[in-house]
């Protein structure tokens, strides 16, 4: 699609509702005012009809499985429910098999992405107990950031060398993720908890096994770190209002050191929601109490927390219906964490321009993407249409999950994603997908 004039739509970006059209030129955005008439032979005019448009959502967490568990997900399968959802951009994971752990397994990544994505992409590198030189050579302008687990989690990535550690925050080049839980607790309890039931551990003593100590010991080790030795650190899916302490609200965002990242299943679920919902709401870090839950959506509000994610971690039915201690942490939900997000604008808990902060700006201004996460003239015309006031249910027959479940299924929602554009093409209209179309590997300005 060369050209394609939206016209009526309600623009929410940069803190700001306003009326009028974009223009977009080979993937660009070229012109946005009031009223725009074009007229061309290669125009496409899409009448928003009063409907609102955001910048496309960048995804900071996702796990796409690619390569080695794509019995579980794909790069094609999962960036085609992101781009249904709203995502335009995803960053993913180093936990794959192989794990990510070299430069030219990263570059094997992209190659793949390159031939089969449909949002726009980009890869973590994953740091190890013994893979400091690789860390060194990661290129800033072509790769997002560094992930570390300082916890285990899914692929057993733990980093937990205190010499190497204070070594890799000092020495490396890009912005630091992390998963932060201490080992130390979570083995702790979890033998107390098998001592007493084996494997099949009732689900609600999982954020008792991965507790708010775990969290808290773990985050603030790396927040000390981080200000110690100058690193960007970045913690992923904070889970508990205690590690809150840890996060100021500073402004200007590009100049804050330390961010911290929530994910939609923290601000949606609490413990009460075990009963109902079993292993299928296994996290890491656990879903916790509605204290819990209430106090990172007022983190959000109040700036301590910077960035809305999802950890998209799909695993199969099979493997989530498992014991406690065979069953995997994870769930996929790239397509219905922007639809979640605007479900809590209709319950009055946050704005529509709160929620483009925290998922389309935010992620844009800390990881220094180049041209997007935002409207602006000059930018990759990343755009997503929503129509606040078309509900629709999640059923079997609409999740797009190789998996082939959510924890969502039965929710109606009132919102819908109409239309998303991924580098000005049209990609998804009302649960159709256009051919497929190359996305772009993300760039940096570093």
């Amino acid at each position: 699609m060369k050209k394609v004039l939206i016209k009526n739509a309600k623009i929410v970006n940069e803190g700001s509702i306003i009326e009028g059209d974009v223009f977009i030129e080979d993937g660009i955005i070229s012109e946005i005012s009031s009223s725009i008439s074009a007229k061309s032979p290669e125009l496409k005019i899409i009448d928003a009809e009063g409907n609102y448009l955001l910048p496309g959502v960048i995804d900071d967490q996702v796990h796409f499985r690619e390569p080695g568990l794509t019995h579980k997900e794909t790069i094609e399968g999962g960036s085609k429910a992101a781009v249904a959802g709203g995502i335009t951009s995803f960053i993913e994971m180093p936990n794959t098999q192989p794990q990510t752990t070299t430069i030219e397994l990263l570059e094997e990544k992209f190659k793949r992405a390159e031939k089969t994505s449909y949002a726009n992409y980009s890869f973590m590198f994953g740091g190890t107990n013994d893979n400091l030189e690789e860390i060194k050579k990661i290129d800033p302008k072509t790769t997002a950031a560094l992930k570390l687990f300082l916890g285990s989690s899914t692929g057993n990535m733990l980093v937990d060398d205190e010499k190497v550690l204070e070594k890799i925050f000092k020495e490396s080049p890009v912005l630091i993720a992390a998963h932060c839980e201490d080992e130390g607790t979570i083995k702790k309890n979890l033998q107390e908890c098998i001592d007493r039931y084996g494997d099949d551990i009732p689900i609600e003593l999982h954020p008792k096994i991965r507790s708010e100590e775990a969290c808290y010991l773990s985050s603030s080790k790396a927040v000390a770190l981080a200000k110690k030795t100058g690193a960007r650190l970045h913690v992923f899916h904070i889970s508990t209002a205690k590690e809150l302490q840890l996060f100021e609200n500073k402004k200007p965002l590009k100049d804050k050191k330390i961010t911290a990242e929530v994910c939609i299943h923290h601000l949606w679920f609490n413990d009460k929601d075990y009963v109902k919902k079993g292993t299928f709401i296994k996290w890491n870090p656990a879903v916790k109490t509605e204290k819990d839950q209430e106090a990172l959506l007022k983190a959000v509000l109040e700036d301590k927390i910077d960035v809305i994610a999802t950890d998209h971690a799909p695993h199969t039915l099979e493997e989530k219906k498992n014991v406690y201690t065979k069953a995997p942490s994870g769930g996929p939900l790239v397509q219905h964490a922007l639809p979640a997000m605007l479900q809590f604008y209709h319950q009055g808990k946050i704005s529509l321009e709160k929620i483009v902060e925290k998922m389309c700006h935010n992620p844009a201004i800390l990881f220094q993407i180049e041209k997007r996460g935002f409207i602006r003239e000059g930018y990759k015309a990343d755009l997503v249409l929503v129509d606040l006031n078309a509900p629709w249910s999640v059923q079997p027959g609409n999740i797009l999950y190789k998996c082939g479940w959510s924890p969502f299924e039965g929710v109606t929602f009132k919102s819908r994603i109409t239309h998303t554009f991924v580098n000005g093409n049209l990609v998804y209209n009302n649960f159709r997908f256009a051919p497929f179309v190359k996305a772009e590997r993300l760039s940096f300005d570093r």
